[in-house]
């Protein structure tokens, strides 16, 4: 995470991005960037278009029109794989992992896509693979669960089963998409322990969250959407301090964040 406000080179940037579907537009002209080292946070109400963006940058789907650029190399016309093999990945709101496979197996899979092998490697037992998962499974805790089924694990675990899929693609920069939805208070809490430590580890975060203590204790600085427009962007306590961000978003959340953000900035020195 930045210390004491201090962030590193512009890593990502969003100019003008948007995304139509047909008369609807889901993002409009959004943009951002994000510096290395950084944990950027994404919030706005449901259909605010927060998903999309993330779509957009992460190759899912194409913008509209707009720019997006990685390390300064566009990315808005390159494939999923491209933009993987460049550093960048994510994990999806809902947890989507094979539930048919193994843990292991969920990782593997993971580490071979972010490797840049061509697909018939995938066929054979790769021993470089086979590590990068094992240790991306070590490190969120699921390494004595690598022989098990995935489908009946439970929400918490799948979700740290798609960030060790993930961090076996040995990404620069990672993007969850509400990544505390549907945990308990004490998952949440161990969850922020686990996205400090990637971060601490050199990885970029980019996270969407509705949950406002995680979003507050996380993020370095917040992008508000509403409507599929930026809303507002800075500082998280300056944000969620804002009249309008309290009347479209916040509504009864507003004290829970302005105490989240007030502790944050004690907790990280004035950041």
């Amino acid at each position: 995470m930045a210390v004491s406000g201090i962030m590193g080179d512009v890593m990502l940037e969003v100019r003008q991005a948007t995304k139509r579907y047909g008369g609807l537009t889901a993002v409009d002209q959004v943009s951002f960037e994000v510096h290395e080292g950084e944990i950027f946070g994404i919030a706005g109400p449901n259909g605010a278009g927060k998903t999309t963006l993330f779509d957009v940058v992460t190759g899912m789907v194409r913008a509209t029109s707009g720019e997006v650029r990685f390390r300064g190399t566009p990315i808005h016309r390159a494939s999923i794989h491209e933009i993987c093999h460049l550093g960048i990945t994510r994990t999806f709101q809902k947890p989507s992992v094979f539930d048919s496979e193994t843990v292991m197996g969920n990782a593997v899979v993971g580490a071979h896509f972010g490797s840049g092998a061509p697909w018939w490697r995938g066929l054979s037992r790769n021993a470089d693979a086979w590590d990068r998962a094992a240790a991306a499974l070590d490190f969120v805790g699921l390494g004595e669960q690598a022989g098990e089924l995935s489908g009946p694990l439970p929400v918490y675990d799948k979700k740290r089963l798609m960030i060790a899929s993930a961090l076996a693609s040995s990404p620069r920069m990672l993007f969850l998409d509400e990544p505390f939805g549907g945990l308990s208070d004490e998952e949440i809490d161990a969850l922020l322990v686990l996205l400090e430590r990637i971060n601490g580890d050199g990885v970029t975060i980019v996270l969407i969250e509705h949950v406002m203590r995680a979003l507050m204790s996380l993020s370095d600085r917040v992008l508000i959407m509403n409507q599929g427009r930026t809303l507002r962007q800075g500082q998280p306590g300056e944000v969620m301090s804002d009249p309008e961000v309290v009347r479209v978003y916040l509504g009864s959340s507003a004290d829970e964040a302005a105490s989240t953000a007030a502790h944050r900035v004690v907790r990280k020195g004035g950041a």
